[in-house]
């Protein structure tokens, strides 16, 4: 693949996970780490190398994020009453 297309990819990844699909910044690091950091330098890999930081960043921010929520909201759901209810896909029996 042209490293014109590999940026151009890489880019796009990067851009979609800011539509809530944080699985494409794990994807673009993952995918271009070797391109941005392993490889000999070419002209599209300062641009490479920054769309994969970025998607690190990101997917970091919104495994910490997620995981903060899904941790309050096991703790503190049965405290929450209705609205624990409402926010429930299902409804666990019991409070423990």
């Amino acid at each position: 693949m042209p490293n014109e297309e590999k940026l151009s990819l890489c880019r796009r990844y990067y851009l979609g996970g800011f539509a809530f699909l944080p699985f494409l910044w794990l994807v673009n690091v993952l995918w271009f780490f070797k391109e941005a950091f392993l490889k000999p330098a070419y002209t599209e890999q300062p641009q490479i190398k920054s769309y994969v930081k970025k998607s690190a960043l990101g997917l970091i921010l919104w495994v910490a994020v997620l995981t903060t929520w899904i941790t309050i909201f096991q703790h503190f759901r049965a405290r929450w009453g209705e609205v624990g209810d409402y926010l429930s896909f299902t409804i666990p029996l019991g409070t423990a």
